[in-house]
């Protein structure tokens, strides 16, 4: 299963979307997640967002682990003895090296040491190269992603734009060469883990966007990652739920206020049935959306409900930005009376 410590690490992250927004975020089972919260440019730092397949995933260091496990297994079978113990040993050594810096590299990610976190991913990627990883190796491009993921949160927008446009570019040209292979040649799942972390790149790639207001590009770039969602997923995964109430965001922010409505409507419609641990989060945007609409009344009815759930699940920074989107409301209210 492909490797998903590529997540949003960051503690409160914030990004308003628009007016009366929230961020919608489903917690997945990761060793090393952390979920995070946001509307609208309190900041300009994205990470990754984790995207699963069928609700599971493996750490960075299990992976990187196993990858480099086989470079020494397959090593052993052309050398001496005495050798093979000999190099055996060594290449252990770099294994536990290279999933130490891995770990390092995820805390001080975590805790916002980003400059220290650059420089041990750019260690482990060039370790993965010496030792024969290709550069659209899944591995790479992962650690790619959390690059270019921290040169956002340093406002260095060339490098971003760069890492995020490299790791799109090189998994769409992946994708392309693995479609007609056969089972025996690729299994089903890997080709399925490629395309998923292409959605997990288009859509860190759609938040960038979304803090620089190149709506348009993001846009794009979320109904890509959404489709890539429904192929691999299905429309009721919580991912592909949280992709449709995160277009309707950016919908909305363009003016198209009805087309908004139609996914954020279908978005809470999914995630009442499959219970989803965001629906607070979906119901605000849902409320924020109608209230652009006009629909105050229904839009008063939506916060309410969405900030009792978000008591209830005692997510302060949700309730927060539901309260700011009552005040507007109220504010709007008192105009139209």
């Amino acid at each position: 299963m492909l490797f998903w410590c590529l997540t949003r690490l960051l503690p409160n992250v914030g990004r308003q979307a628009g007016s009366g927004f929230c961020r919608t975020q489903y917690l997945r089972n990761l060793s090393c997640s952390q979920r995070l919260r946001g509307g609208c440019q309190k900041t300009t730092v994205i990470t990754p967002q984790p995207w699963t397949q069928h609700g599971r995933s493996s750490g960075l260091g299990d992976s990187l682990g196993l990858k480099l496990l086989g470079f020494l297994a397959f090593s052993l079978f052309t050398k001496s003895a005495e050798l093979e113990e000999e190099e055996k040993k060594d290449k252990e050594d770099d294994i536990i090296l290279l999933l130490k810096r891995a770990k390092m590299a995820n805390v001080a990610f975590l805790r916002g040491q980003l400059s220290n976190a650059e420089k041990l991913f750019k260690a482990a990627m060039s370790f993965l190269l010496a030792h024969g990883a290709k550069e659209d190796d899944n591995a790479v491009i992962e650690m790619s992603l959390k690059l270019a993921s921290i040169y956002a949160a340093q406002n260095q927008h060339q490098l971003a734009i760069h890492g995020f446009q490299f790791c799109t570019e090189t998994l769409e040209e992946k994708i392309q060469k693995q479609k007609d292979l056969s089972e025996e040649a690729m299994s089903a799942k890997e080709k399925a883990n490629t395309r998923l972390l292409l959605g997990l790149c288009l859509d860190s790639y759609a938040r960038y966007l979304l803090t620089t207001r190149q709506l348009d590009q993001a846009l794009s770039s979320y109904q890509r990652a959404l489709q890539l969602s429904r192929e691999v997923q299905g429309d009721a995964h919580p991912q592909t739920i949280v992709l449709m109430s995160d277009m309707a965001t950016v919908l909305d922010m363009q003016g198209r206020h009805d087309d908004a409505y139609g996914h954020v409507k279908r978005a809470l419609e999914l995630a009442r049935e499959t219970d989803h641990p965001d629906q607070h989060t979906i119901l605000c945007n849902l409320a924020g959306i109608l209230m652009h609409q006009g629909h105050l009344v229904e839009a008063g009815r939506m916060y309410k409900e969405a900030l009792k759930l978000a008591e209830s699940k005692g997510d302060g920074e949700v309730v927060e930005q539901i309260k700011k989107g009552l005040q507007e409301l109220s504010k709007m209210t008192s105009r139209a009376s």
